[in-house]
């Protein structure tokens, strides 16, 4: 009896004094950071300078070079790789005696700009107090010894989506360099330069570079955290594919007032097919399109009811009267399948306009797909609901034969590099492993996600390396990703620092 009341002492010594040593530890890459902060920023700042839309030749190429001598000046062997597609950086640093071994992801590509749309040039990253909604002004880059606000953002395309990770790994282990934290594990990075494309060639790197690759655990560094701040840990990932499309009318363009109600207008037919997409309550009116899709688990559901609740709050922030589907809140909604009109051109407006019946009319669509969808099987219902529209499918450029013998042609292009959904369970050893790291950074809960709306090429990684894969997200929620007036929140930045340092410090153990 006093040997086994012993060991369960010695066992909850050990277990307080790993607590204690982690915190410690924490500590050190805190005031590291605190001391450090202007140099991290002009590290990101760099970075963030290197145009990366993947519109000029090399542009991308100029980015991963960077990345590799950057995280080679941290102990990495690192090297670009290509399969035909935009260049990936693969790296590795490992750690003597380190029995596990983790493979962070991130991007480092991002998506196309409209410059004029911006308050400052995408490429200049500038600082402000906070949101340009809130009508925050320009802050003049901080010099030695000012003072840094974590609630200021620096505003980038990709500042939030998604080079953040790139800086905030290396700013971690910098932090326990210098105060000679030795990793628990073997860190390996992929850094993708065509994520933001779909990532197209991703499969073919991941076959021919698995071995380089081989990890215990696969933590992929990208999304938003939860409207509501808390740190997180997210378990499902939507997948995505792409559709462009074109409807005709007139060989060339014609006076609305002399052929107006003669000719048809490709322009009307586009919206008259978009708009058949859904129903009137937000829901996909394609028939069958529902038939693959699973409802959450007892545990998902379970989890959704310990997120705060976030709906209205978010109503008032983005000035909405109305939510789409108001009988479900957010969480769940992105747990199911979407689509969404990403963009539509036929003809201008304001001071575009002109009063003509257009030859074309053009859009694109996102289609988001949730576990048990297919690509394949997306483009065939959706393709079968076009023709029950009446539309004759062409996938090039239609002849002038097959425009004079059919009265309603459109043209489809499905965009290479869709790929499907993710699931994993939330309760699997390694998560239950990150939560315990997690919350003793600072004792709060960590929360669990089920699903989030946004799309990440995981699956490829599932099919070729057998590893859990868990999405750790930092960036805040209103980062504008995607759009004009991409930003990140600095204390967004200073957590993450925190967070992988934890990871790197306290996984192998």
């Amino acid at each position: 009896m006093a040997a086994r009341t012993f060991g369960i002492f010695w066992l909850s010594w050990l277990a307080f004094s790993a607590v204690a040593v982690a915190q410690d530890n924490g500590r050190y890459v805190s005031e590291f950071r605190k001391a450090n902060e202007l140099a991290i920023l002009n590290d990101f700042r760099s970075l963030l300078l290197l145009p990366n839309t993947g519109s000029r030749r090399g542009m991308q190429q100029k980015n991963a070079d960077w990345i590799i001598d950057y995280v080679s000046r941290r102990g990495f062997t690192a090297r670009s790789v290509s399969a035909g597609g935009e260049p990936y950086v693969i790296a590795e640093r490992l750690t003597p005696g380190a029995t596990k071994t983790v493979l962070f992801y991130a991007h480092y590509d991002g998506q196309p700009v409209i410059e004029e749309n911006w308050s400052s040039p995408p490429f200049e990253p500038v600082l402000r107090a906070g949101p340009i909604e809130k009508g925050a002004t320009t802050l003049p880059w901080p010099k030695a010894g000012d003072p840094i606000n974590p609630e200021w953002r620096i505003f980038a395309r990709s500042a939030g989506d998604d080079k953040a990770p790139i800086i905030g790994l290396m700013a971690a282990l910098d932090a326990m360099d210098t105060a000679e934290i030795t990793p628990s594990i073997n860190i390996k990075l992929i850094f993708d330069g065509e994520e933001e494309k779909g990532s197209p060639t991703l499969a073919k790197i991941l076959e021919e570079n698995a071995a380089a690759l081989k990890a215990d655990l696969i933590l992929f560094c990208d999304a938003p955290l939860h409207q509501s701040g808390r740190r997180q840990l997210v378990f499902g990932m939507r997948g995505t594919t792409t559709l462009e499309l074109e409807t005709y009318g007139p060989l060339r363009p014609l006076h609305s007032g002399h052929y107006g109600n003669w000719a048809p207008n490709p322009t009307d037919s586009m919206i008259r097919l978009l708009n058949s997409l859904k129903n009137d309550d937000g829901s996909i009116a394609v028939e069958g399109y529902y038939d693959d899709v699973l409802q959450p688990t007892q545990s998902e559901r379970a989890a959704i009811a310990d997120i705060p609740r976030v709906d209205d709050r978010l109503m008032k922030e983005l000035a909405l009267a109305e939510r789409e589907q108001p009988s479900k809140r957010i969480e769940e909604l992105v747990m199911e399948p979407a689509i969404v009109i990403k963009g539509f051109q036929a003809g201008g407006v304001e001071d575009k306009s002109r009063n003509i019946i257009q030859p074309t009319a053009k859009a694109s669509l996102n289609f988001r797909l949730v576990k048990r969808q297919t690509v394949s099987s997306v483009e065939q219902k959706i393709e079968a609901h076009i023709r029950k529209q009446g539309f004759y499918i062409v996938k090039r450029q239609p002849s002038l034969q097959t425009r004079r013998n059919n009265p309603k042609v459109v043209r489809l292009d499905w965009r290479p590099g869709g790929y499907e959904a993710f699931k994993t369970p939330l309760d699997g050893p390694e998560a239950i492993k990150l939560v315990s790291i997690l919350d003793a950074i600072d004792g709060e809960k960590t929360m669990l996600t089920p699903t989030l709306g946004g799309s990440l090429p995981i699956v490829l990684f599932e099919k070729t390396l057998a590893a859990p894969i868990i999405v750790l997200p930092i960036a805040n929620h209103d980062n504008n990703q995607h759009g004009r007036n991409e930003n990140i929140r600095l204390q967004n930045l200073w957590d993450a620092i925190e967070i992988y340092a934890a990871v790197i410090d306290n996984y192998g153990k």
